[in-house]
């Protein structure tokens, strides 16, 4: 008894695994279906022709969609992949340019009579028939009829029903409506195609068509069968988004590096560059799961975006290496850009939309147009390769650790062209050269950014060591605070902007004459540059007052010092106290001094350092008993609060003449906004006992 039962089960279940798979029928124009919970592909056999139909006058809808159409005189095709092909493993069918129709493009039908045994409420749908393990399919668009009436399509077509717009494969669930007969039976429905392929198409082998089985799917695999359809698509395109995010984030890196060192170029050139492939991918990425965009125009766009991407490693390189010479190359890469772009451009847009050539002259076209883009390319990797053999040579170590990169870039911009664009499989996917090439790159670039951001650190740190001893040596050769000398009382106050100021002032006595001698001026520039010219300025005055103390022959020889030495620059004001208060001026350039709170009417002149025969304006005058001779550098009168209001020399006077200390004055200034060097000197006469 339990053996007899095993048995009918055994016999239910085979009789139903019969009855799930779509078997021929006697009638060889239909293919017979049991439809449960499955999805069953519809290899056909499908009947094919080339061309397009007529429309039916009275409906308005093509005669080739309606049920009733004879088409026995079409091919028969059978969307089947055959064993001996090597695109068996992903399912790829070639198309009718294989088939007995090479040279072929237009229009062109499919039709399929199928019989569905299902019960009453069956829900079924057609998935399209796109796979989507491929990126492409070459065909353009089609549309997709159920006994006579349109029931989805892919692409845009117009009220003629001509294609509008195209997009890249992506999967596509129509939805059927539910079986209505009043039992459990069979149905009859017929399928049919319109498939438009463009010229372009054509200098590829094996277009044309459907190149997968639509499938036939029922009840709640339907949803399911769409999950899995799409988490190929996504499963596919998950590399492209790690590949955006790696590069957006190694984008902010660099241009975040810029704070460290702004004189750097190089890492606003390898920001702007690290932006252009994730453009690229993100419009990919749009095309291949949106109807956002038409993919014949991402297609142009991707193709010259390869060319701006091979432009600036170029540059990045040429920066990176600090090349100043052959001025020309970087125009000489623009051009080639700008070709390569054009050329890409062309061979997409010849691709895509095509145009109706004779058979054969769209591919020699096509070839044409790849070769010039070849051509190009290896002249991206030619001077990729000069920069890197140039920087071995003179950069020795450094050229070595950038040669990884350049190489992998090589690859990357050429392997597709030479054929090697897919390098292998991973678990049923194709593994592409950028899967490899792109990865590599990002983490060779992540270490040599960090090996020089490392080495820019230590210039940075070396530069404050340099600044550090600047200031130290600034602050040494500054008099006292505070003189006080027979007769005379001298204080002075110096506050630089930075830690090395440009501002510079010394105060001599002179013992065997009894006189004093004041300099004080101010150096073009601010920074370590403007402190190294104030070091040689002092020694200058210390030298030239060891033999002549007059004003006059110690701007001349400042004069002297700064001629020859590029833009170096100078305001100077010299003047000599003696003992009986008698004051000798002479200016360059320089704010006048304030005697009792009034400025000294002498006349301007040139700064030093600018014309060999100079001549400086001298003024004489003479102190008393109680006068005060105020002198202070432009830093005071240019400070700026933070309303963008100037100090300025009305607020300036107000506050010599209330006569308060150097030191004060000083600090009402950069109380106020500081933007240069402050700098006051104030001698007031007094008593000789």
């Amino acid at each position: 008894m339990v053996r007899t039962i095993c048995l009918v089960l055994i016999a239910l279940f085979l009789f139903s695994v019969a009855l799930l798979n779509a078997e021929p029928s006697s009638d060889p124009e239909s293919v017979e279906i049991t439809l449960g919970q499955s999805v069953v592909p519809l290899y056909g056999p499908w009947k094919f022709t080339v061309g397009d139909s007529p429309i039916d006058a009275k409906t308005g809808k093509p005669l080739w969609a309606q049920p009733d159409f004879d088409d026995s005189n079409w091919e028969t095709v059978r969307l089947e992949p055959s064993t001996k092909t090597t695109d068996s493993a992903s399912g790829y069918v070639p198309g009718w340019t294989a088939r007995g129709h090479a040279g072929y493009w237009g229009w062109a039908w499919y039709r399929l009579r199928v019989k569905v045994a299902a019960k009453p409420g069956d829900q079924m749908a057609i998935d399209g028939p796109i796979s989507a393990d491929e990126t492409w399919q070459f065909f353009d668009a089609w549309q997709f009829f159920v006994g006579g009436q349109l029931l989805g399509s892919f692409g845009d077509f117009d009220s003629h029903g001509n294609v509008q717009r195209i997009y890249d494969p992506r999967p596509l669930m129509f939805p059927l409506l539910p079986v209505q007969n009043s039992e459990y039976g069979v149905i009859s429905e017929t399928l049919a195609f319109r498939v438009w392929m463009g010229p372009g198409r054509l200098a590829n082998p094996n277009v044309g068509g459907l190149h997968y089985p639509p499938m036939l799917v029922a009840g709640s695999a339907a949803a399911a069968q769409s999950r899995l359809d799409w988490q190929r698509v996504l499963i596919r395109r998950a590399d492209e988004a790690v590949y955006i995010a790696l590069f957006l984030l190694l984008a902010v890196l660099s241009a975040s590096l810029i704070l460290f060192d702004r004189s750097d170029r190089v890492y606003l050139w390898m920001a702007a560059t690290m932006l252009v492939a994730p453009i690229g991918y993100i419009l990919s990425d749009l095309c291949a799961t949106t109807t956002w965009l038409d993919s014949r125009v991402v297609d142009i766009l991707v193709s010259a975006n390869d060319a701006l991407w091979a432009a600036g490693w170029v540059i990045v390189w040429w920066v990176w290496f600090h090349f100043r010479r052959p001025a020309w190359v970087p125009r000489v890469i623009v051009l080639l850009m700008i070709c390569l772009a054009t050329v890409d451009a062309l061979k997409a847009g010849l691709r895509d939309y095509g145009i109706a050539l004779p058979h054969g002259q769209n591919a020699a076209l096509l070839n044409a147009l790849a070769a010039s883009s070849l051509a190009f390319r290896l002249l991206f990797v030619l001077a990729l390769a000069l920069v890197v053999v140039v920087a071995i040579r003179k950069e020795g170590k450094e050229g070595w650790f950038a040669l990884p990169a350049v190489v992998a870039l090589a690859v990357e911009m050429t392997a597709e062209d030479f054929g090697v664009d897919v390098v292998g499989r991973f678990h049923g996917m194709d593994v592409r050269i950028w899967d490899l090439t792109d990865p590599f790159l990002v983490a060779v670039l992540v270490i040599l950014m960090v090996r020089r951001l490392l080495q820019s650190l230590e210039r940075q740190r070396q530069m404050a060591l340099d600044v550090k001893q600047a200031q130290e040596m600034q602050q040494i050769i500054l008099p006292e605070a505070r003189m006080t000398l027979p007769g005379l009382v001298i204080e002075s106050e110096y506050r630089p902007a930075r830690e090395v100021g440009g501002d510079f002032f010394q105060i001599i006595p002179r013992a065997p004459e009894g006189s004093l001698l004041i300099v004080a001026g101010d150096v073009s520039g601010k920074g370590l540059k403007a402190g190294m010219l104030v070091a040689l300025l002092v020694g200058a005055i210390h030298t030239a007052a060891d033999s002549d103390s007059s004003p006059e022959f110690i701007l001349d020889a400042l004069n002297c010092r700064l001629l020859g030495r590029g833009d170096a620059r100078a305001t100077c004001l010299a003047m000599r106290i003696e003992r009986d208060g008698r004051v000798t001026l002479a200016n360059a350039g320089h704010l006048p001094p304030y005697l009792n709170g009034v400025p000294v009417d002498i006349e301007g002149s040139l700064p030093l350092g600018m014309v060999k025969q100079f001549e400086c304006s001298v003024h004489h005058l003479c102190m008393t008993e109680g006068d005060r001779l105020l002198l202070f550098s432009d830093g005071v009168a240019e400070a700026t609060n933070k309303e963008g209001k100037l100090f300025g020399f009305e607020r300036a006077l107000e506050l010599v003449r209330t006569e308060p200390t150097a030191a004060k004055i000083a600090q009402t200034a950069q109380a106020f906004g500081q933007e240069d060097d402050i700098t006051v000197i104030t001698v007031t006469r007094i008593a000789a006992g």
